[in-house]
């Protein structure tokens, strides 16, 4: 058998699509109706300087809307893994490598995020420092890191620019502690 013979099968090989799997499909559907319903659970958990008058929209309506539609599409996306056939996954790359290792970083980054932006502010020398600008825009420029961007100024301009909008639009104008 020449190079010639074997190059178009290795090649037909790795461009096919992911195999068929309902066992994936049902632990998506399941997995995303946890973390809806997490996220329901703790949007009713908003605290409210004051309730909301008849008609009016209080703290709790938009994560509510949020968290009400994720239940029911993660139910949705359930309900048809469990009772359609397997579906096509043709168009879908398979596993390329470091894949599994950045969904892993990705997690322990936002875990890392979350936790340093529980501590709300600290005092360093005498001075109150907001932690959550600063834990967003190294939330920013890592994931950024580890999904392969490399310019600096870009990085550095992208995370702070990001951050601050966040910060002024929902600390500042909304007045939503962060």
């Amino acid at each position: 058998m020449s190079h010639a013979d074997v190059t178009p099968a290795i090649e037909q090989d790795a461009h096919q699509g992911a195999p068929p799997s309902r066992p994936l499909e049902i632990v998506f559907g399941a997995v995303a109706l946890a973390f809806s319903a997490g996220y329901l659970f703790l949007a009713t958990q908003i605290p409210l300087r004051r309730e909301a008058l008849p008609g009016q929209i209080d703290a709790r309506f938009w994560p509510m809307v949020l968290a009400v539609t994720a239940v029911v599409v993660s139910l949705v996306i359930l309900a048809l893994a469990i009772t359609r056939p397997d579906p096509g996954r043709e168009d879908l790359d398979r596993i390329q490598p470091g894949g599994v290792v950045r969904v892993i970083a990705t997690l322990l980054i936002a875990g890392a995020f979350i936790a340093v932006w529980s501590l709300g502010s600290v005092i360093l020398f005498g001075y109150r420092i907001e932690v959550f600008p600063i834990a967003a825009a190294v939330l920013m420029a890592a994931l950024m890191l580890l999904y392969g961007h490399r310019r600096w100024l870009s990085l550095i301009i992208y995370s702070v620019s990001v951050t601050a909008f966040v910060y002024v639009v929902f600390g500042m104008l909304l007045r939503i502690p962060l």
